[in-house]
């Protein structure tokens, strides 16, 4: 949990009793692999920190294939922000890679935290703020390049996750087949 704190402190400064109201407020949430966080077609109930683990936030396209756009790993926010706020249902999924573990805040008590916690909404908006540029960050230079390049930056940017995710998933992330992704793994080994 202390974790939790030290990087909600990043972006703003809590005293010990808004830190303790803070963690009153969290509930720890067990997630197999492959289970959901967040469904599509369902309104987010939860904003969860990632304790252990790694989630992946993924779609269908109009062709019925699965598009896996981010991944998201230890000591980092997980939700579907905006259909969380608004409380309208999601049109993506965020799915478990492996076995996780996070702290979760239901709507009720995300908004009671932010109508008790001075100065909430400001830490929240540089968190949001944070989250957002991480995934343009890493996504954008993904659709200029060829194929090794993506795979190279992936290594780059998420070198703890190689090991640890299917590579379907990673291919996906990609744009590329898992039959293309095994061929660039073997010629740059």
């Amino acid at each position: 949990m202390e974790e939790f704190i030290n990087y909600i402190l990043k972006f703003g400064n809590l005293n010990k009793q808004q830190t303790d109201f803070l963690m009153s407020k969290a509930k720890t949430l067990e997630l197999h692999k492959d289970e959901y966080f967040s469904e599509a077609g369902k309104i987010p109930r939860q904003v969860g920190f990632l304790l252990e683990g790694v989630i992946r936030f993924c779609y269908y396209n109009n062709k019925g294939e699965e598009i896996t756009y981010s991944f998201s790993e230890e000591n980092h926010f997980v939700s579907d922000q905006q259909k969380f706020e608004a409380q309208v249902v999601a049109s993506e999924y965020i799915q478990a890679v492996t076995d996780c573990k996070l702290l979760v805040f239901s709507k009720k008590d995300w908004d009671e935290i932010g109508n008790t916690i001075v100065g909430w909404e400001a830490i929240k908006g540089l968190i949001e703020k944070n989250c957002l540029l991480k995934t343009i960050e890493r996504r954008s230079p993904l659709v200029s390049e060829d194929a090794t390049t993506r795979y190279l930056s992936f290594i780059e940017q998420f070198p703890g996750l190689v090991n640890r995710i299917p590579l379907s998933h990673i291919a996906s992330y990609l744009g590329i087949t898992q039959q293309s992704l095994s061929r660039i793994r073997k010629n740059i080994r």
